[in-house]
């Protein structure tokens, strides 16, 4: 497959998958290293392929996509519902609106584009928060949904067109469908550990396929339904659910849809208002951004620096004077640090574009906010 995912457009390349699923990295390994010969009657002087190769007929699979939901939420699941669609560029946009029409709601095409368009679903750009703030100004929807560019993450707004954190939507969704074993990244809000409805929590590195094999792991022990989900919105379903006599299929790969399914039929029992919903989950707050155009090997270097001297390191970038002394630290991926006052500041390297990734957590959003702005205030100066 290629795509087109929610970095800069130039830096957007090829995805593989089994036909089972996710590739795990155990797979990558063993791709890197496969030798591939190809016969080379094939081939002309210039490497073109003289004899067109037959491709297998096209396989219409988003009617299968629609139907799974179908089956398993019913065809009134949504009725009542206005939703606007933010359509952009994402390869899912016009299924989704398909999705959400074939469940009862009423789905409203928004901000289409024929041009790339880098969503984030995790450290959301300002360009697209002011989007569904005017949307939800200017018409009544009971939420805004949308994907990033290939549609596997999802975003999730409420009807004043405030964007909820992905990881949220993970705890809703998990709640929703009773999981017994949830595994997500390191830098998910801890919400979902205070929450208290899973029996196993495993937290893993950043990635996909560190969280289908902690959830695989976790369907080996036998305790199911075991879900994960990422700190971007992706959820990833181990096990098959059953509910009132009504089938949803394992899709052990990341789902935009499930999540916010999931939470919109959740929020029914809350006059559909996604706001009173959240509410219901312990106070923590998630930010994260991103400090943009920084090179790889130079937040390397300044991680390994603040590794080696984390209480002097982070009392010189203003950490400790913010949240107090340093408790805890976290090396699953990147580094997390967990201060004295409950709060955390999580710096990583991004894994597939030159950035440095910004975490923080906190009891309210306000604190959550000028935590991100105290932390990258701060690693702005690791530039130089």
């Amino acid at each position: 497959m290629v795509t087109g995912s929610h970095i800069p457009a130039d830096r957007n390349g090829i995805k593989f998958n089994h036909a089972r699923g996710e590739f795990l990295k155990s797979d990558e390994i063993a791709m890197r290293e496969e030798d591939v010969s190809l016969p080379a009657e094939w081939f002309d002087d210039e490497g073109h392929l003289i004899h067109p190769i037959t491709l297998p007929n096209v396989t219409n699979v988003s009617t299968a996509f629609v139907e799974r939901y179908r089956n398993f939420f019913g065809k009134e699941a949504l009725r009542g519902l206005k939703l606007g669609i933010y359509q952009h560029s994402a390869v899912g946009r016009d299924v989704l609106i398909d999705i959400v029409e074939a469940l009862g709601g009423e789905a409203i095409p928004l901000g289409r584009s024929e041009t790339f368009v880098p969503v984030d679903t995790e450290a959301v750009r300002k360009e697209d928060s002011d989007l569904a703030q005017q949307w939800a100004k200017s018409e009544h929807y009971d939420a805004i949904l949308t994907t990033d560019g290939d549609s596997d993450r999802p975003l999730l707004a409420d009807n004043q067109g405030v964007w909820l954190r992905g990881d949220v939507l993970g705890i809703l969704a998990a709640q929703f469908l009773q999981a017994k074993s949830v595994a997500t990244p390191v830098s998910s809000n801890t919400a979902l550990e205070k929450a208290g409805f899973a029996n196993v929590v495993r937290r893993t590195k950043i990635g996909s396929p560190y969280v289908v094999a902690a959830m695989t792991e976790a369907l080996a022990d036998g305790t199911e339904p075991s879900v994960g989900y990422e700190a971007n919105g992706g959820f990833l379903l181990a096990s098959a659910i059953s509910r009132d006599g009504k089938h949803l299929p394992a899709l052990p790969t990341r789902d935009s849809v499930l999540p916010m399914l999931c939470t919109l039929v959740a929020a029914r029992d809350y006059g559909k208002d996604l706001r009173k919903l959240i509410k219901t989950l312990p106070p923590r707050f998630t930010l994260s951004d991103r400090l943009a155009e920084m090179p790889t090997i130079q937040s390397k270097t300044k991680l390994e620096v603040l590794r080696k001297s984390p209480h002097t390191e982070a009392e010189k970038l203003g950490f400790i004077q913010a949240c107090g002394a340093l408790q805890a630290i976290d090396e699953t991926d990147g580094l997390r640090m967990t201060f004295a006052s409950n709060e955390v500041l999580h710096l990583r390297p991004s894994g597939n574009a030159p950035e440095l990734r910004l975490y923080v957590e906190a009891a309210n959003k306000p604190r959550a906010q000028e935590l991100l702005k105290i932390g990258m205030k701060s690693i702005e100066s690791w530039r130089s």
